[in-house]
């Protein structure tokens, strides 16, 4: 079966979708986007990257089948460059294998796994890859999670082979009712600011957050506000042990969307990175301006009114969504 792939690959479109961590995507971007660039380019695939505030971002390649396999190698080469330039200030004997991981509809997963076993069995063996297909399927989705391990030949290997197991699917027992595609949700990070800068709390570290750090900047220089109890525009300490508050804002009803986002997202989000509690009232008949309770400590209700600030912000200014 897999000649014939590759030899009527050119007639063959495909989209696998992997799901990447941070370092991971950066790595895959490069300097100012000239690896993924170079990637398209020689490959010919259409290679395409979620948005970035989230821990977890999908990678879509789409192309003919040769385009694809080849597009697998130079990011399986390019991730074992990486583990070998990690390795020479590291003290680790054994080298790690690349990793990928494979977003996979779970109606196909029957057919990877095989009776019994068989399939999967079947491709470790002729590949020397580790292959793992997930049990559950990843969060509000009909997607299962394909962990692929091992030096570069065999993760392209087994990457043929696994594709020729979709398309049989695809052609000869397509999929009953609609995928519910994976999306990775964003990070809810705790967030501290020091010098103007954004940082996000990942574990011991904090991390620059450019986008916020353009937030604050923003909501600084256009809106300044006055957090309770100050004088002057900042942020109160960040202790977290301040007794709860309300604050109440008024919002243009053509403005409150920018503030919702699309299905919540937003102000999901600036709930998330302020740690306040954030309610809507529903529109009052007449009103031209819809009510937005903030509860917290003063320091989760100014961050809250500073993300608010921001949004409306370069809503106004034009330069639209951050």
């Amino acid at each position: 079966m897999e000649p014939k792939v590759n030899e009527g690959g050119l007639n063959v479109t495909l989209t696998i979708r992997l799901l990447m961590h941070g370092k991971e995507v950066g790595s895959i971007i490069g300097k100012k986007g000239e690896t993924v660039k170079k990637m398209r380019e020689e490959s010919g695939a259409r290679i395409n990257i979620s948005e970035g505030n989230c821990p977890e971002r999908i990678v879509t390649i789409t192309g003919p089948t040769d385009a694809i396999f080849k597009a697998f190698a130079m990011i399986a080469f390019k991730f074992e460059e990486d583990i070998d330039n990690s390795m020479t200030n590291s003290t680790a004997t054994s080298k790690p294998p690349v990793t990928l991981r494979l977003v996979v509809p779970a109606s196909q997963c029957g057919s990877l796994i095989g009776k019994g076993g068989s399939k999967i069995k079947e491709i470790r063996e002729s590949t020397g890859a580790q292959v793992q297909v997930a049990g559950d399927m990843l969060p509000n989705s009909t997607e299962r999670a394909v962990t692929i391990s091992g030096m570069p030949d065999a993760i392209i290997q087994c990457v043929k082979q696994i594709c020729v197991v979709m398309l049989e699917v695809e052609y000869k027992s397509p999929p009953k009712g609609a995928t519910i595609p994976y999306r990775p949700k964003p990070a809810s990070a705790p967030v501290i600011f020091a010098g103007g800068q954004a940082y996000t709390i990942q574990g011991q570290y904090a991390i620059p957050h450019p986008d916020l750090t353009k937030l604050h900047q923003l909501a600084m220089q256009h809106t300044p506000f006055t957090p309770l109890g100050q004088t002057t525009p900042g942020f109160p300490g960040m202790d977290g042990n301040s007794p709860a508050s309300t604050h109440e804002l008024a919002i243009p009803n053509d403005l409150i969307g920018c503030i919702i986002g699309r299905q919540g997202s937003k102000i999901n989000e600036i709930r998330q990175m302020s740690g306040a509690q954030i309610k809507i009232a529903n529109a009052a008949e007449g009103s031209t301006e819809r009510q937005i309770t903030i509860t917290g400590s003063p320091a989760n209700i100014s961050l809250a009114q500073y993300l608010i600030n921001a949004r409306l912000t370069s809503e106004v200014s034009g330069m639209g969504p951050l």
